[in-house]
């Protein structure tokens, strides 16, 4: 089964980039429809993006973000722009084995253990 292990986190100003990277092991990215949840403190975890297993479609929940995988480094990554305090939260990594896309939290197979994401005002 396929580890998924995220990173570049940490406290961002408003309006700030950040780009987040979910690195794997075990499997290819490109056998799993890949993608980003995440989870702000007492609300559900939810869709953020996400990049369909032939990576021929990507999916978002906010025009801000854009997600890319690359094959050889067998790395996602998610570009996060203009950042705001409402995007506080801890990011997922997620990779889902069964279907060819995914944008619901029961599609999903693996997840990382997660990024923290903090944007100051």
């Amino acid at each position: 089964q396929v580890q998924l292990v995220e990173s570049g986190g940490g406290l961002v100003q408003h309006g700030d980039s950040l780009r987040l990277s979910c690195a794997a092991s075990g499997g290819s990215v490109s056998n799993y429809a890949m993608g980003w949840f995440r989870q702000a403190p007492g609300k559900e975890r939810q869709f953020v993006a996400s990049i369909s297993r032939g990576g021929d479609n990507t999916y978002y929940e906010d025009s801000r973000f854009t997600i890319s995988r690359d094959n050889v480094k067998n790395t996602v990554y998610l570009q996060m722009n203009l950042l705001k305090p409402e995007d506080t939260a801890v990011y997922y990594c997620a990779a889902g084995a069964t279907g060819y896309y995914m944008r619901r939290r029961y599609e999903v197979d693996y997840w990382g253990q997660g990024t923290q994401v903090t944007v100051s005002s």
